[in-house]
């Protein structure tokens, strides 16, 4: 059985959630699914869509390339000075995907490679953070002042 540990916290200028996924499939799609629904919840609807593909993106990722027998995923989503800031940590540090700039995009008949350039697309800043050992997030923002 998956155990989802969550916290929840609500303030006028910042809100936050945490959930630990396990790395499968399922874990990543309830990864979107719980991002859609707290923006949703937190009155940010119109960000919710693009949060979500990148939510869904860097989980999937974490379920095939940091997967670790017995060890889940965690999921951050912050909202705080106008930017929501999204974070995915797994407990492959040895896998650091290319940062910024340096996802080449896949040959036109692969059927994978695309996820970051999805979230290149869609985040207006990205990035990997090493550590600490044997964790790395890969994060991702979006301006909610535009």
């Amino acid at each position: 059985m998956n155990q989802e540990i969550v916290r929840t916290q609500h303030t006028p200028a910042e809100r936050a959630f945490t959930v630990l996924l396990s790395p499968t499939r399922r874990g990543a799609r309830l990864a979107r699914l719980l991002t859609a629904a707290h923006l949703g919840a937190w009155g940010l609807p119109s960000e919710a869509e693009a949060a979500a593909h990148i939510v869904a993106e860097l989980a999937a990722n974490a379920s095939v390339h940091g997967r670790v027998k017995g060890r889940d995923f965690q999921l951050d989503l912050t909202v705080s000075g106008g930017t929501l800031r999204i974070e995915v940590t797994d407990t492959r540090g040895d896998s650091v995907p290319p940062g910024p700039g340096a996802v080449k995009p896949p040959e036109d008949d692969a059927e994978t490679g695309r996820g970051l350039l999805i979230v290149e697309a869609l985040a207006d800043h990205w990035g990997v953070t090493p550590g600490p050992v044997p964790r790395k997030t890969v994060w991702a923002e979006i301006n909610l002042v535009r």
